[in-house]
Parts: structure tokens; sequence; C-alpha cells
């Protein structure tokens, strides 16, 4: 096959759907060329701007996704949104196959009174702002308030409260946006309440997770043991061979119900069976009203139902950690009640009708759920099916890239390129390198395009990837 009749794959998206997607691509038998495509000058997605600062080694999938990019039969396509700069449609006819792996990027709402307030935030919103989103670099929140609410209980409500109550100067030598830094710094936050509306045994957090955030130095945790009273149920659920991070978990709580609060520490209180119904106040969140619960169902499927005690928490901050969901893309069949795109093994359909050269992957073709890893099993049954497809008919030549580059050229301002981001990363190492830091992230678009004009100028290579191809 020649190079002209190699197949032309798009992915869309950059995160680590996106890149085990294309690492099970190439390494197949085909002759394969793809081209990621991603809304943002920089790749990596959530590890990039999801995972947080002071967890550094959780971002070393970055390195394998590198040495993906560097093949020379892989493209990156930065700053180009699918869905406006380019059609579903347009890049239909120009590629084979199309792989979405978009992520999940809205958080589901509490539908609560109150909820828009100033001083209720989003996960996303937070999470982004700390981590130098471009999207999140101009969001506030109002760290002179003494007392947070996070609203859910996985790993990222945990994220969220370690950053905030992490002395800062162990973020120091993190790679912690700096403006976020100096807020930080400043801030007067030193309760934080985190709240689920079922019970310890259905918490979320990983076990190591939740012993970091019980450790923190200057803050003490702490759980009223009547929460640790557990149902016949729960115990049930709990006696499960499934159960074994919830069974660790439940140690950690039990460690923690004799801990006291005490005035010359940050405090962190871990609550449970409580649903928000109002956030409480005048022009910013004063108060948030809560309805306790009470379980009900069969092991592993108990939900919480509502009982008449209701209780006021003091607070002036609130943050939603209760899931995600994805955006729908223009020409592409969407699940708004799920979030996600339909699809079967991760061929996308509409009406149950399977849509030719439409393929999902990562969570927004399950959801979201899951740690990093999760994504590789995922992407490789959507590649395997996408192959399998492929290879019942001999396809027509694509253009690929040279296919949708005219149109993309009318539309948007810059194109970035790998080579582009490198010069971009190798600038942010530089930074961080005067500050301690493993790097010093640029936070909004037209910084990183100003670095990568400035290569321009300096006769840098600056291309598509290693054959230059846009340029």
């Amino acid at each position: 096959m020649h190079d002209r009749e190699r197949l032309q794959i798009a992915i869309v998206g950059s995160g680590p759907s996106g890149f085990y997607a294309a690492e099970a691509l190439l390494g197949s038998a085909l002759q394969i060329q793809i081209d990621m495509f991603e809304r943002l000058p920089t790749p990596f997605g959530l590890v990039r701007s999801g995972v947080a600062p002071d967890h550094q080694k959780l971002k070393q999938p970055i390195r394998v996704f590198e040495e993906i990019a560097r093949s020379p039969h892989f493209n990156f396509v930065g700053n180009i949104a699918v869905g406006s700069q380019i059609t579903v449609k347009e890049l239909q006819s120009a590629y084979h196959a199309i792989i979405f792996a978009c992520g999940a990027s809205n958080d589901r709402r509490m539908n609560i009174p109150g909820e828009d307030l100033k001083g209720s935030h989003t996960a996303t919103e937070f999470v982004g702002w700390y981590n130098g989103h471009p999207d999140y670099r101009d969001r506030t929140f109002d760290l002179s308030q003494e007392v947070a609410v996070i609203i859910g209980q996985g790993n990222v409500a945990a994220d969220i409260c370690r950053i905030l109550m992490r002395p800062v100067d162990e973020l120091k030598s993190s790679d912690i946006a700096g403006h976020a830094l100096e807020a930080l710094a400043e801030s007067k936050v030193r309760e934080v309440h985190i709240i689920g509306r079922r019970g310890p045994v259905q918490a979320k957090f990983t076990t190591k997770e939740l012993r970091e955030l019980a450790s923190l130095a200057g803050t003490i945790s702490t759980i009223e043991p009547a929460y640790l009273e557990l149902s016949e149920t729960c115990n049930a659920e709990l006696a499960n061979k499934r159960s074994t991070v919830a069974q660790k978990n439940l140690e950690v709580f039990h460690c923690l119900t004799a801990n006291v609060p005490d005035g010359s520490r940050r405090r962190i209180h871990f609550r449970f069976q409580a649903s928000p119904v109002a956030l409480l106040g005048e022009d910013r969140v004063e108060r948030i009203r809560l309805v306790h619960n009470r379980l009900n169902g069969e092991p592993f499927n108990q939900c919480a139902i509502a009982t008449e005690r209701r209780e006021d928490l003091s607070c002036g901050l609130v943050f939603r950690s209760i899931g995600y969901k994805g955006v729908a893309i223009p020409d592409l069949p969407f699940d708004p009640i799920r979030g996600v795109v339909p699809n079967m093994a991760g061929r996308v359909h509409a009406d149950g009708v399977v849509l030719p050269g439409l393929f999902v992957t990562g969570w927004l073709k399950r959801g979201p759920s899951g740690i990093i890893g999760s994504n590789r099993a995922d992407s490789l049954e959507t590649v395997d099916v996408m192959l399998e497809d492929l290879s019942t008919t001999v396809p027509a030549r694509a253009p690929g890239l040279e296919g949708v580059l005219p149109i993309i050229k009318r539309r948007s301002g810059r194109i970035v390129s790998l080579s582009d981001w490198f010069g971009v990363d190798a600038a942010e190492v530089q930074r961080g390198r005067k500050l301690g830091k493993p790097r010093e992230k640029f936070t909004r678009i037209g910084e990183m395009l100003s670095i990568m004009s400035h290569q321009d100028e300096q006769g840098q290579p600056i291309g598509l990837s290693s054959t230059d191809t846009i340029d």
C-alpha cells in the first residue's frame, strides 16, 4: 500500500483515550496516518489540566504520549475546534474513519435553588483554575471565606479539598499555576465539609487519596462515630469481595472518629447521608441547606431517600463535584441524559442504526468513570471494532489532512503543530526551573501563540510533525 493509500484516521481530542487509540492504531499491521485534532493549543487533556499539581507522578503518561506523537505517521492539529472551525461532515469527507475522544467537560448540576449564587462553583472550574487551563484562567474564588463545602465524595472532591487545605509551601514546588498559588497563599479557608448523599461504604475515594487527605500537615480530619454504624445491607455490601477499597476506606474512617477539632489546625469534616436542597444568602452563598437521607435498596444498588430532617450549615464557598457530562458536537448523535455519544462497543449509532466511519472512546463513550489507565482498554475495544469494519471493504482513497486544511485555514487564525507545542513545553519548563517548579504554565492562548510566533521569527523548525506537513 502506497502512502496515498494509507488509511486516514482522524482522532478528535488529545487526552488519554485519544492517545491510547493512536497507540493501538499505530501498533496494528495496517498502514495508517493519524491526524489528532484538539481545541486547545496544548495536548494531553486532563493529564495536563485535571491531575492535581501535587500528584506529579500521575502525569508520567505524558512521556508515553509524547513518544506516540513523534511517530512519522502522526500529526497534532491543535487550536482547532471540531464542530465550528471544521465540521464533522467535512471531516467525514476527508477521512476513512473518525474517533471522538473529547471527554466529558461539563459538570452535572445539583438543580437546587441558589445554585448560581456567588460563591457556588463547579469542580471543573476550580480544578481548571489551579491547573492553568485557559478556559478558567480568569475565574475568581473568594478565599477570604473561612468555611467551604464540597458536595461529592470521589477523588476530584479529595483533590479540591487537598488544594484548599494543603500548606501553600508544599505546593510551591509543584506545577500549580502561579496565579492560583498567589491566591491560595492568602486563603482564609480553615474548615471544609465533604458531603455525600450516601454512606461511608459507598464513598468513591481511592484509599490512597483518602489517607493522604486525612494526614495533611496542619489539618485534622473528623467523622462522627454515628456515621459508621452500618445497616445490615451496608455490612453485606462491605463483606463482598468487590468491596476491597470500601473495606480499606472504612478502616481510615474509623481512625478519624477519635479526632477532636481544635482551634490551632485547619479542619476537614466527612459527612454522609446528606444532600443539598438549597443554597441560601442575599448576594452570595451564606448557608447550605441539607436534607438527611436514609438508604434503601439491595446491596450495591442502594439509593438515598430524603427524610424530614433538615439542617442549615454556614459556609461561604460551595463546590459541586457530583460527576461530569459530555458536550454535544454538531452533526454527532448525543444522549443529553447520560451525557455520552450513543454507541455499541465504540461504534456510534443513531436510534440503533450504526453510522459507518464514526467511533467514540473514553468518557464520551462510557461516561466519567475510571482512572487514566482505564482508557487504554476502552480505546483498544474501539480501535478493534473500527479496524474490523474497515477490513470488510476496500476503502476509497481519502485525502486526509490535505483535504481539510484549506477549510481550516479559511476559518482559523493559527494551527498549532506538534513542534509548536514542544516549543511552548520547553519554554514552560525553563520558566519553572527558575522558580524550582517542574514547569510554569502559560495560562492564556494568546501567550502560547506569541511564544510560537517568536519561535517562527527565530527560524526554529515549526511544523505539524517531523514531516512539517502543514507548513
